[in-house]
């Protein structure tokens, strides 16, 4: 509900504006055409619709999924990562998921609104920030060995800080194997574009944080009543 609510106020605005954007350069291109008289096609899904009920059950599948892959991913590290509690463990392990699944790959493929993009290319985009992901993840696996190796032979500190050098030097050398995608018309408004981009990341953030905090928040008080 608060990811929802919070996209509703600084996601939606510029998506409406992205498709006023998209709706002009048709109705131009109909101009140009000399086929105004062409009827427009009746959308399959109101943008009512899609900003209320769509909007929750897309974030409410999103959440649930990527939630359940953190409880695993909590459950499989809990116990083993040093003498860190659940709340904790929970609060830097939503804190890499970020980073790793949001942050990261968006730098190499920002988010786009409508309008911006080919039809043509959809499944090649979303294919290549799959990989991106992938290619995250598997770095942070590689940082996150490799660091507890050399946190066993230099200390936590250093360990923790060439775990963070591996995995932005395997990040960078993945992302520049990855295809360049730009696609973004040249009078596409560049703050609708700059809003977007800045609020679809702060929704993962929100997700995330609610993440770590709400979910080690009920680990602690289960395994609590466990001891």
């Amino acid at each position: 509900m608060l990811v929802t609510l919070f996209a509703r106020a600084f996601a939606e605005p510029s998506i409406d504006l992205a498709i006023g954007f998209a709706t002009a350069h048709e109705h131009m291109a109909h101009a140009d055409m000399a086929s105004m008289s062409v009827p427009e096609e009746a959308e399959l899904v109101s943008r009512a619709t899609q900003k209320g009920l769509g909007l929750l059950t897309a974030i409410t599948l999103y959440g649930a999924a990527v939630g359940g892959i953190f409880s695993l991913v909590f459950a499989a590290a809990y116990g083993r990562i040093g003498m860190i509690g659940p709340r904790t463990l929970s609060l830097l392990l939503a804190i890499a998921a970020f980073f790793a699944v949001a942050l990261v790959p968006a730098l190499k493929y920002p988010p786009t609104p409508p309008a911006v993009g080919l039809h043509e290319t959809v499944g090649f985009r979303t294919a290549a920030f799959f990989a991106a992901i992938g290619l995250s993840l598997a770095a942070l696996a590689i940082a996150f060995s490799l660091g507890r190796g050399l946190a066993e032979k230099f200390g936590g500190f250093n360990g923790s800080i060439g775990a963070v050098v591996i995995y932005i030097v395997t990040v960078f050398i993945a992302q520049a194997v990855l295809p360049e995608i730009n696609e973004v018309p040249n009078d596409f408004p560049a703050t609708v574009l700059w809003d977007f981009r800045v609020a679809s990341i702060a929704m993962q953030g929100v997700l995330w944080s609610i993440i770590g905090v709400g979910f080690g928040m009920m680990a602690e008080s289960v395994l609590r009543k466990e001891q």
